[in-house]
């Protein structure tokens, strides 16, 4: 059989061309541990009004900072003792995607502390890099929930006791 009776027999589902043509492409996107897990921390690239908000966080509370995904852009304050995140719509972090299971993680507040606690989410929460079923926010963290990249600040007036500088 030669080329152009294989694109006579194609069916009207073929829409590969050119280059493309006879070649495989691979479009299957995947979660949870086969997915991209690399770990590119941010921190440099902050925007003015980003660092003004970062500075204005009064003393035990913090500020995630959507860095990718649907959402990116978005601040959420942390304030309370606990903050639901998940693709309940009456979750305090609502992410309205399908990487994101309805009950994710909460982030709670101790002193000054703040702590993921993953709720048995099926793609997981990830703390600079790494699946976590719970783990202490450092300042600057990224975090990761289903196709959500964040970043976690810690308010100035704490930083010393929570970094331990």
């Amino acid at each position: 059989m030669n080329e152009n009776d294989r694109d006579a027999g194609a069916g009207a589902g073929d829409i590969r061309r050119g280059a493309d043509a006879g070649r495989s492409v691979d479009t299957t996107q995947t979660f949870g541990h086969d997915s991209d897990l690399s770990f590119v921390p941010f921190g440099s690239d902050l925007t003015d009004a980003e660092l003004e908000s970062i500075a204005a966080l009064p003393s035990r509370a913090a500020l995630l900072l959507v860095r990718s995904g649907p959402t990116a852009g978005a601040r959420y304050l942390l304030d309370s003792d606990v903050t639901t995140v998940g693709r309940h719509p009456e979750a305090d972090i609502f992410f309205d995607d399908v990487t994101v299971s309805r009950r994710h993680a909460e982030i709670t507040r101790t002193g000054g502390f703040f702590e993921l606690i993953d709720q048995r989410s099926l793609n997981g929460s990830y703390v600079n890099g790494e699946r976590v079923d719970r783990a202490v926010l450092d300042d600057g963290a990224e975090v990761r929930i289903g196709k959500f990249r964040l970043n976690f600040f810690v308010s100035p007036a704490d930083r010393a006791s929570v970094t331990g500088a």
